[in-house]
């Protein structure tokens, strides 16, 4: 459920019932029940009385907030990365990022933002640093972007994949202050990218 969720695909302020969700999921009321009582305190969905359990819903102030978070948080985990990956987590990197412009040069895009996700997991990873890592997995930013973002916007953004290159030479290099720089940037720029001027989409019924 977390992860249906975290990918996106149900739009904010869609209701959820937890008859529909006991027949997706084959268990039972009891349990989708814990479930969301759950995911409720985690932030992933919100509970009101009389209008049931909701997708979440961001303001422009509460998704700057999460931006902002996870920009300084991935920042300290680039910085990480690039004094604690292993030569194995860096060859997978430049394999993801191989992929990454393979994908852009025959305009698949599914597959770039597949690679972008797992490029940033791959950071992560490469950080060593759990405390960061649990921070950074708290942030609900996926449902963030999924509401602001820019349709109509070219898609991968001008320049993403050479900020990821540069995010990737910094930690080959292993000089942590390129890398926390390049990757504030990167964030940055996807932040900027987003339309946080915009009214939050209505709930669905």
């Amino acid at each position: 459920m977390r992860s249906l969720l975290m990918s996106g695909s149900i739009p904010p302020g869609t209701r959820l019932t937890e008859a529909d969700l006991t027949r997706m999921f084959d268990v039972s009321r009891s349990t989708m029940r814990s479930a969301l009582a759950r995911l409720t305190q985690e932030g992933y969905v919100t509970s009101e009385v009389n209008r049931g359990v909701r997708t979440r819903s961001f303001s422009v102030e509460e998704a700057a907030d999460i931006l902002e978070a996870r920009e300084t948080l991935e920042s300290a985990l680039a910085g990480k990365a690039a004094e604690r990956a292993t030569p194995d987590e860096i060859e997978g990197m430049r394999r993801t990022l191989q992929d990454m412009e393979e994908a852009k040069a025959r305009g698949d895009q599914a597959s770039y933002s597949r690679g972008n996700r797992s490029f940033h997991q791959q950071v992560k990873q490469a950080a060593h640093q759990a405390t960061l890592a649990r921070a950074y997995d708290t942030l609900l930013y996926p449902l963030v972007m999924r509401q602001y973002r820019n349709l109509s916007a070219q898609h991968p953004r001008s320049g993403s994949l050479e900020e990821h290159q540069a995010i990737f030479l910094a930690i080959l290099t292993r000089n942590p202050d390129a890398a926390v720089a390049a990757m504030r940037h990167h964030v940055g720029s996807a932040r900027r990218a987003l339309l946080l001027d915009k009214s939050p989409e209505p709930p669905v019924s």
